[in-house]
């Protein structure tokens, strides 16, 4: 079937941001894996060919334009070509971040950090996570305690993408204990603030170019001015905006499968055995022939969770839904396409085996899928 989701601004877009990718990426992310962080420079480049802050206004240097498909085309073109762990975090700073701070920042909040966020000056993360709690918000421990116009905040987070580069992190921090969920609320913690550290890029198995850092808050003074939104309303903040974030991570996922299904037609069709050709085999056209229905079926869900998205009517039990199917499917589609390659899958030298590693994180982050399973049977009346 024929997708009708994308109109030819997005198609023009798409080219000018697989040019980007050609240009500013694909020759370096291989290095950037050794390293296992990139360049500052690589933000300020996509800044400056206006591939961050899209939705942010145009006052600011933003593009005016609150539209997911541009997001969408973003990720489907990182998966196409091979970076997902290129550690550009696009995901992160223009799917979740950015919504945060375009919701809930104040006036003089946005002229302070829209267009360093647009420009890429400005790199962001999120500090959810915490030794011991998963993906369990109500259990946040870290504490922000008001002390004239300052917040002390004492306490830790982990596995925080971004973490090490981040200029300006979305912390959920408690500031009224006894209230549980009800006293959650988020900080925007700047680079320079007094008391806060970073622990170590920690190592993984796969998405080697993302830093992933550890951070402390030791007495942190954060400026009362740097809360967002209103103290004690940040459960209800996370809850609206996980459904775009876990949706972002389900478009991933599909493209990721797309690719890796491309990548393996293209070896078996190459690769002999036995005197022919492996795809030739009965075995090889099944398992293709199974992974490319799931993933059409996949793509077409998606889609149209993504108009549903654009017209506000996306719910979070939906999200999920999407999250959960997407992501199981990705881990599956790796799996399968690496078994076709033999040996050779097995070689990071291959992409198939960085995708297939590189999958793996997307049913953890963003909530587990242990986690969508019970809300969406919550949804069920269960």
């Amino acid at each position: 079937m024929r997708r009708t989701l994308f109109e030819p601004e997005h198609e023009q877009f798409r080219d000018s941001f697989r040019r980007f990718l050609d240009k500013e990426v694909v020759p370096h992310h291989l290095d950037w894996e050794r390293a296992g962080i990139v360049p500052r420079e690589l933000f300020t480049a996509a800044g400056a060919h206006g591939f961050l802050g899209i939705s942010l206004p145009e006052e600011f240097g933003g593009g005016g334009v609150d539209d997911f498909r541009f997001n969408y085309v973003m990720h489907e073109e990182v998966q196409a070509a091979g970076v997902n762990a290129s550690g550009l975090g696009l995901h992160l700073h223009n799917d979740t971040t950015l919504a945060y701070l375009q919701q809930l920042a104040t006036p003089e909040q946005a002229r302070r950090w829209f267009p360093g966020l647009i420009s890429g000056d400005i790199i962001t993360a999120i500090a959810m996570t915490e030794p011991g709690t998963g993906s369990d918000l109500a259990a946040v421990r870290t504490a922000a305690v008001r002390d004239g116009d300052h917040y002390v905040v004492n306490g830790s987070k982990t596995f925080i993408t971004n973490g090490i580069n981040a200029d300006l992190v979305i912390v959920v921090v408690s500031t009224a204990p006894a209230a549980g969920a009800r006293g959650l609320s988020l900080l925007a913690v700047e680079r320079d603030t007094p008391g806060f550290d970073r622990g170590r890029n920690l190592e993984k198995i796969g998405t080697h170019a993302q830093d992933t850092a550890e951070l402390f808050f030791n007495d942190a003074r954060v400026p009362v001015e740097n809360l967002l939104g209103e103290e004690g309303k940040a459960f209800g903040y996370l809850a609206r905006n996980l459904a775009q974030e876990r949706l972002s991570i389900a478009t991933i996922a599909v493209a990721a499968g797309r690719a890796a299904l491309e990548q393996t037609l293209s070896y078996v069709r190459e690769r002999t055995a036995f005197g022919k050709p492996i795809g030739s085999f009965q075995n090889t056209r099944f398992v293709l022939a199974q992974l490319a229905s799931e993933l059409h079926v996949a793509q077409t869900f998606v889609d149209a969770a993504v108009v549903a998205h654009l017209d506000g009517e996306l719910t979070a039990e939906e999200a999920a839904m999407a999250k959960l199917w997407c992501t199981d499917l990705q881990v599956r589609v790796m799996d399968e396409c690496l078994q076709l390659h033999g040996g050779y899958g097995y070689m990071t030298e291959y992409p198939i085996a960085r995708a297939f590693v590189d999958a793996r994180v997307q049913r953890i982050y963003g909530g587990t899928n242990e986690i969508m399973k019970e809300i969406i049977g919550r949804s069920l009346g269960l």
